[in-house]
């Protein structure tokens, strides 16, 4: 086998049917929105587009169906020059997200199904197998089964590959599961439900990052939402501010964005610091644009706002 490159994504995709208005509704309660797009989606699907976009080589690993929302999923990754290794299904409908987003301040709410994409097992990760083999850095998260995750981390971690897991939307689950994380990339509110303590400030992350180390994680990296976010590992504990790009449009998928970006760094060989600086760059950015994937910047952007804040 040659030398590992690039980045290895197991996720889902899901079409994002994204709603603004002033507010949710009631039950029983209809009211006007001000917007509505349909547009790429899922939390895989959409670090994969900020990792290719960021100048990673990405193969991206998945199931969908064979319907209109697949056939955007499909023209998604070919215009962003991403290697799909992903099971059309025939009796499965591709995922989709109800995404209310409040036209005031950008805050969102979501309803995730992921359709064929709940379907994939660990065996469909084996298939997979040199894909995750091949790469510099193997990502996944929870929106798939757990089971799955679990696999991909198992064999990233054999083939020695960086692991990353980003244990979205937070579920409970094996702690054997950390042992094979390099990285552990929570936000706020999972990294509460995992470790039991509230997490708000960065000495709340610390703390949260020290559960994460003792349950076995390398490194815990916990975003903080425009308090940056805090690396925490046997090594370092510190506070990466996040970057003001411009007005904030929308919060959805600045997650995403922050670990695509984190991955395609650390396939590049920068340092925990480094990549975690590059990743809150890219999600500096994609907040201050409307949508998940299509916010995602581009490599240039990203770098020119580096350069700006040294």
């Amino acid at each position: 086998m040659g030398q590992r490159k690039g980045v290895a994504i197991l996720g889902i995709f899901v079409a994002d049917l994204a709603f603004r208005a002033g507010r949710l509704p009631g039950i029983g309660e209809t009211i006007a929105g001000s917007g509505f797009k349909v547009g790429p989606g899922g939390k895989g699907s959409n670090q994969a587009v900020a990792a290719a976009r960021a100048g990673a080589q990405v193969t991206f690993i998945s199931k969908i169906g064979r319907d209109e929302f697949g056939a955007i999923a499909l023209a998604t990754w070919k215009k962003e020059g991403i290697t799909p290794r992903v099971i059309e299904m025939t009796d499965q409908p591709t995922g989709a997200a109800f995404i209310y987003v409040n036209e005031v301040n950008g805050d969102n709410a979501i309803i995730v199904v992921p359709g064929a994409a709940a379907t994939i097992g660990a065996s469909d990760v084996e298939a997979a197998e040199s894909a995750i083999r091949e790469a510099s850095v193997f990502i996944t998260q929870l929106e798939q089964p757990v089971a799955a995750a679990r696999r991909g981390l198992e064999i990233a971690k054999a083939a020695g590959a960086i692991t990353i897991f980003n244990p979205a939307p937070a579920e409970r689950f094996d702690d054997a599961l950390y042992g094979l994380c390099d990285y552990v990339t929570p936000n706020e509110s999972e990294a509460t439900l995992l470790t039991g303590i509230t997490v708000r400030t960065a000495d709340d992350a610390r703390k949260a990052g020290d559960v994460f180390l003792k349950k076995g994680a390398k490194a815990a990296l916990i975003t903080l939402g425009e308090a940056g976010s805090y690396l925490h590992s046997a090594s370092q504990s510190v506070l990466v501010p996040a970057f003001k790009a411009g007005p904030v449009v929308e919060t959805t998928g600045a997650g995403d964005a922050f670990n695509g970006g984190l991955a395609a760094a650390l396939a590049e060989g920068a340092s925990a610091l480094e990549a975690a600086r590059f990743g809150s760059a890219v999600a500096g950015i994609s907040v201050t644009r409307a949508g998940t994937a299509p916010s995602m910047p581009s490599r240039h952007e990203v770098d020119a706002l580096l350069k700006k804040a040294i």
